[in-house]
């Protein structure tokens, strides 16, 4: 009976000690599963492209490019530090309001034209044409401001309304104020306009002027008629060294160049 009892309870020692190593795989196996588990792998961003200048108005177009830029200024842009703009930016050129319509000058226009020459920029006048304003007095009033004298570029004409004419009395208008540039400083002006404006009203009747047309986007403006373009603008939000505000920035297209905006004397 004794023997009996020591066998028993060696018998109960045996399944507990194998109870206890059945409890210590099992966790083991867990720990190790824990241990392996397969961490999911964060996903890499693209890389950004950088911002155009319709995106971010600080960007210089001029000085990621090799073409020929300008600017276009008036009253709106109040005083200007035309040494800065001379001495810090690639500006070549600036056509400046002189004149709109029969009985405004701009405001800013003496000073501008003065100091702009004096920091070394080459200089064209522009007229904001209004249609249905009396031509000879909107001729008058340009020549009393675009002196020959003081230009370096043809003058240019600043065409954006119909004035509420239709095509036919609108066109009329212009080509006869044109025929009066042409007159006064024996030239053909450039003419100044939107891509959607000269879709509109000027397709195939403007063909012997050259082109400064307004589009603000990343692409190149293209004509309805296809049309060769001298200069594009291509901003009205840019911004120089010089000026506290935007300002309108355009630039030559393909080969053209200063030298076919040279004012002849």
């Amino acid at each position: 009976m004794k023997k009996f009892t020591i066998l028993l309870a060696l018998l109960m020692a045996f399944l507990a000690i194998g109870s206890v190593d059945a409890q210590r795989s099992k966790s083991s196996r867990r720990s190790k599963a824990r241990t392996h588990r397969v961490v999911k792998k964060k996903k890499r961003k693209a890389p950004q492209r950088p911002p155009t200048i319709h995106e971010n108005p600080y960007v210089m177009c001029e000085d990621t490019c090799g073409h020929v830029h300008g600017i276009d200024m008036s009253h709106y842009q109040g005083e200007v530090f035309w040494e800065t703009v001379g001495d810090n930016s690639r500006m070549a050129y600036v056509y400046l309001k002189a004149t709109e319509g029969g009985d405004r000058i701009d405001s800013r226009y003496e000073e501008n034209i003065e100091l702009a020459h004096r920091y070394g920029l080459k200089v064209g006048s522009y007229h904001f044409f209004r249609p249905k304003t009396d031509l000879v007095k909107q001729m008058a009033n340009f020549r009393t401001q675009c002196l020959p004298g003081e230009q370096d570029l043809i003058p240019m004409l600043d065409v954006e309304s119909t004035g509420g004419l239709d095509s036919e009395e609108f066109c009329d208008s212009l080509f006869r104020f044109l025929d009066m540039m042409e007159a006064t400083y024996h030239q053909k002006p450039l003419i100044y306009t939107g891509r959607n404006f000269y879709n509109k009203h000027l397709v195939g009747k403007i063909d012997d002027y050259l082109l400064m047309i307004a589009m603000y986007t990343d692409e190149e403006p293209v004509l309805a008629d296809d049309r060769d373009i001298c200069l594009w603008q291509y901003t009205a939000k840019g911004r120089i060294n010089g000026v506290i505000g935007y300002v309108d920035k355009s630039r030559f297209m393909g080969s053209h160049g200063l030298r076919e905006l040279k004012y002849r004397r």
